[in-house]
């Protein structure tokens, strides 16, 4: 099977500057108040959080409405000179159809209450950092819940492209009693039957290496 090669049908200041919106959008989105604080994960273990988490169900925004097989991966990139840790993102998805354009996302991660490691900020481009909370972490770490403080965005990921639908509905159900209204979260299309490849590289990958464009 020929592998697709990722591309953006934008031009590259054009992508410049719609990368950049979706992180002001965001960025600006978790500066808005909230009476409650996101309930948030105990604690989690970054190296084992790393690698693949295939998206169950998330809020769309311009970039990624109606994406199909999106897979958001995490490398930790420990820093060798005593700074900040950071944490090499990528967000892949096919638009509009499971044959649809490979699309690629690729924001820095930075924890931000390492007591915890739960709470961390992602940035798009500088000097705006977005706020990420795990807000749920499944003790196997198979299931985890992304969430922004002013309950407009939200992930529902897994390990594994197939999610049973009571377990979704429970994930669901935790946005829910956290604040979020559950319209606002779509269910994202997994079906890798002619994405094999793709699905091979991100399985050899691991979390041994960043999730490069294909």
């Amino acid at each position: 099977m020929q592998r697709r090669k990722a591309m953006w049908v934008l031009p590259q200041k054009r992508k410049a500057s719609a990368v950049g919106w979706l992180g002001a959008t965001l960025f600006l989105a978790g500066c808005a108040s909230h009476p409650e604080p996101l309930p948030r994960a105990q604690q989690v273990d970054l190296e084992r959080f790393m690698g693949a988490w295939y998206v169950i169900g998330y809020t769309p925004t311009f970039l990624d409405k109606n994406a199909h097989n999106g897979v958001e991966h995490y490398y930790l990139k420990k820093s060798a000179s005593g700074g900040k840790d950071k944490i090499l993102t990528t967000y892949q998805f096919r638009k509009g159809s499971f044959d649809g354009e490979l699309k690629t996302l690729k924001p820095t991660g930075f924890v931000y209450d390492k007591d915890t490691n739960a709470e961390w900020r992602m940035q798009f481009f500088w000097p705006f950092k977005a706020d990420y909370i795990v807000m749920y972490l499944s003790e196997d770490y198979q299931q985890t819940v992304i969430a922004h403080p002013n309950r407009r965005y939200a992930w529902i990921m897994q390990r594994t492209p197939e999610m049973p639908e009571d377990t979704y509905n429970q994930l669901l159900n935790k946005l829910e009693v956290a604040g979020y209204d559950p319209a606002i979260i779509k269910r994202q299309p997994q079906n890798w039957q002619n994405d094999q490849q793709r699905l091979a590289d991100i399985e050899r990958i691991g979390a041994s290496e960043p999730l490069v464009e294909r």
